[in-house]
C-alpha cells in the first residue's frame, strides 16, 4: 500500500521542520548581569566605598589601606564558611575542612592575629594530577592547605571588585551573574550580524605562564596597600609539593587557587580593551577567545595584532589550535560547543568525555539494578544536556539510542539469551526503558523546543 502525496508532503514537512531545529542561545532568557553592587560582600564594602568605587573617585586612582579589611574578623568567618562549605581536599599540612572547623574560632582569631602582625605565610601547595576532559593527558591543580584557602577568600572579597570594575564587558569567565551561555550568545549574535570569519585563538599553558611582575605591575596600577600587594606575591611564588619535592615555579598563577581567577582575568583585561579600541569584536571566556570578522582581511589583521600583544607579555599562542576559520565552510570550537554554519553541536573532546562517562555508566556486565543504572544514566544526561540543550536536535536521538543499545546488551548478557531468539514482548523497546524511569535526550529536547516557542 502507498502513501497519499498528502501524507507525503506532511512528513516532509514534519523532516524539514526537525532538520532545522536548533534552539538559539538567544532563545533563552537572561538575567541582567548583576553590578558590583550588588554582589561585593557586605563584609567589606560599604555603601560609602562603593560608591567611590563606582563613581571613580578614590584618591589618586589606588586603593591605599586595604589590609585591615582582609583580617577583619567577619571577613575571615565568612570566608571560612564559603571554604567549609565547598568540602575541598586537605593540603599539605593535612588538615581537612571537618579538622578546620572543629577548631574554627581559634583557627579564626590565629590567622587574625598573624595577617595583623605581618607573621601570616601560606604554605606549599600540594600537587595533583587531573584527567583532561576527552584527552588521554592531565592537567596539574593546586590544592592550598584549609588555612590559605580562607585567606585568599577573605582577600578575593577585597580586591575583586576594585579589578572587575575595569574588566571588558566582553569578558564573560568568573564573574558574577556571567556564564559560558552568555559568552556562547554573543557569538552567535555576532555570527548572525555576518561576523563569519573567526579568529580561533588558544593561548598555551595560560595560567601556568603568566608572568608575575607584569601581573603585580597591572595589580599596582590599581592597588597601594603594600601589605595587600605582598601577600599577593606571597601566594604567587608559593612553593609547590610533588612527590616529596618542594620547587617554587617562575611563572604563572596556582591553577586551584581561590585568587588566580581574578589575577588572570586581570592580565588578559588589557588585551581585551585593546582589541575594542581597534575595533575588534573579541569574546573571552578566561584564556579561552575568539575574534568575529567580516572578511578574510579583517581576520587576518586581528590576529596580527593578536600575536603582536600576546609575545611581548610573556604568552605564547598554540601554534596547531590557533587560527581562521570561515565559519559557514568549517567548524570552530569555543566553551565545548563546535559551531558548524546554522548548526550546533558538542565539539568533538566534549562528545568523547561524554561518550566516555556514558559507557562506565552501563557495562555489559553489572550486579546493578536496571532501576538503580537509569537513575545514575539520567544524573548524567540532565546536566550534559543543560549544557548542550541548544545543539542541534539529531543528536539527543543518537545518544539516546547508543544508551538504549547499551542497556539492551546489558540485559541480553544477564539472560544469556541471543536477541534473534527473544519473545517479541522481551525485546525491551524504548517505552520499557521509559517505563524504568529513563529521561530520553530527544523528549528533553522537544520539551525544551515547545517551552522556548511559546
Amino acid at each position: 500500500m502507498t502513501k497519499s502525496p498528502k501524507r507525503n508532503q506532511s512528513a516532509a514537512k514534519r523532516r524539514e521542520h526537525y532538520n532545522t531545529v536548533t534552539v538559539p542561545f538567544a532563545a533563552t532568557p537572561t538575567r541582567e548581569t548583576p553590578g558590583i553592587s550588588q554582589w561585593a560582600h557586605c563584609a567589606v564594602w560599604t555603601d560609602r566605598m562603593l560608591a567611590t568605587l563606582l563613581e571613580n573617585k578614590v584618591r589618586g586612582g589606588k586603593w591605599h589601606t586595604l589590609i585591615d579589611k582582609v583580617f577583619s574578623e567577619k571577613n575571615l568567618n565568612s570566608s571560612a564558611r564559603k571554604v567549609l562549605g565547598k568540602k575541598g581536599a586537605a593540603g599539605v599540612d593535612q588538615q581537612t575542612v571537618d579538622d578546620f572547623a572543629e577548631h574554627e574560632r581559634e583557627e579564626i582569631l590565629r590567622l587574625q592575629q598573624q595577617l595583623r602582625e605581618d607573621a601570616y605565610r601560606p604554605a606549599p601547595v600540594r600537587r595533583a594530577w587531573i584527567p583532561k576532559p576527552g584527552s588521554s593527558e592531565k592537567r596539574p591543580l593546586g590544592i592550598p592547605t584549609v588555612r590559605d584557602r580562607v585567606v585568599q577568600t577573605a582577600l578575593v572579597h577585597v580586591i575583586e571588585p576594585i579589578l572587575d570594575a575595569t574588566f571588558h564587558e566582553r569578558s564573560y569567565g568568573f564573574r558574577h551573574g556571567r556564564g559560558c551561555h552568555d559568552a556562547l550568545r554573543c557569538v552567535e549574535e555576532l555570527l548572525a550580524a555576518g561576523y563569519v570569519y573567526v579568529v580561533d585563538a588558544d593561548l598555551k599553558a595560560y595560567f601556568d605562564t603568566i608572568p608575575k611582575p607584569g601581573l603585580m605591575e597591572l595589580v599596582q596600577q590599581r592597588i597601594s596597600d603594600p601589605r595587600v600587594l605582598n601577600l599577593i606575591r606571597q601566594y604567587l611564588d608559593q612553593g609547590i609539593l610533588e612527590e616529596l619535592r618542594t620547587w617554587t615555579p617562575e611563572t604563572g598563577v596556582p591553577q586551584g587557587a581561590v585568587l588566580s581567577p581574578v589575577l588572570a582575568n586581570a592580565y588578559l583585561n588589557p588585551l581585551d580593551h585593546h582589541m575594542a579600541r581597534l575595533g575588534f569584536q573579541m569574546v573571552r571566556y578566561a584564556d579561552d577567545f575568539v575574534i568575529l570578522c567580516r572578511t578574510p582581511e579583517e581576520a587576518s589583521a586581528a590576529l596580527t595584532e593578536i600575536r603582536q600583544w600576546v609575545e611581548p607579555h610573556g604568552l605564547t599562542l598554540h601554534p596547531e589550535k590557533t587560527h581562521i576559520v570561515d565559519s559557514r565552510e568549517k567548524s570552530f570550537s569555543f566553551l565545548g560547543y563546535s559551531f558548524r554554519g546554522r548548526y550546533r553541536f558538542p565539539r568533538k573532546k566534549s562528545h568523547q568525555k561524554f561518550v566516555d562517562r556514558l559507557l562506565a555508566l552501563t557495562p555489559r556486565k553489572s550486579g546493578e539494578s536496571l532501576d538503580s543504572m537509569i537513575q545514575n544514566i539520567n544524573r548524567c544526561t540532565r546536566g550534559w544536556f543543560h549544557y548542550f540543550r541548544h545543539c542541534f536536535w539529531n543528536i539527543f536521538k543518537d545518544y539516546d539510542g547508543m544508551i538504549r543499545r547499551r542497556l539492551r546488551d546489558m540485559l541480553l548478557k544477564r539472560h544469556r539469551r541471543n536477541r534473534q531468539h527473544l519473545p517479541r514482548k522481551q525485546r525491551w523497546t524504548n517505552a520499557f526503558f521509559a517505563e524504568h524511569g529513563y529521561h530520553s535526550l530527544a523528549d528533553l529536547h522537544n520539551r525544551f523546543v515547545q517551552s522556548t516557542s511559546t
